[in-house]
């Protein structure tokens, strides 16, 4: 049927679903165990909400529908694209997925874990794998210096502790 056709009031505005964390073309979506625990405790949780929309305008009832389904299909995507990394099997003196790194940078103490990208929570010291620093210390040791282009700036940084708890 022709557009010319169509009532304007009739047409829905598709939903804006907003996009999750960006992980980078043809990279594996890594993650560790906790963190594929929380991506299917989130689908739990869309799943409920979905079940419980008590709308009695149909249009709104639809639209809230068609945003759960949206993040509901971009999270699938990753649940079923989710690698979990048995972080036991990694090596313990490593910089490596799932590790704690205690390092000095810019003369400051500063620690993170290297999570997946939907894991990733400055707030909980997580970081992605992905994240430019988390690259750069990939396969350091206790003790080594890795410089790291921070901007137009060289730093170093020093790595201090290494743990997988």
């Amino acid at each position: 049927m022709s557009r010319g056709f169509v009532r304007e009031e009739d047409q829905e505005e598709a939903p804006l679903i907003p996009p999750r964390a960006a992980l980078p073309l043809g990279v594996t979506n890594y993650v560790t165990q906790y963190g594929k625990e929380k991506l299917l405790e989130e689908k739990s949780e869309l799943e409920q909400k979905r079940a419980a929309i008590d709308l009695k305008d149909d249009q709104a009832k639809r639209r809230e529908q068609a945003v759960i389904d949206g993040k509901l299909a971009l999270l699938n995507e990753r649940i079923n694209s989710a690698r979990v990394i048995n972080l036991s099997n990694q090596p313990q003196d490593e910089v490596r997925f799932g590790s704690n790194v205690e390092f000095q940078l810019n003369g400051k103490l500063q620690s993170f874990q290297i999570v997946g990208v939907d894991e990733a929570n400055v707030k909980e010291k997580k970081i992605s794998f992905t994240a430019p620093i988390a690259k750069a210390l990939m396969g350091a040791k206790q003790g080594d210096e890795i410089t790291f282009q921070l901007g137009s700036e060289t730093k170093t940084i020093q790595v201090l502790d290494i743990n997988y708890s």
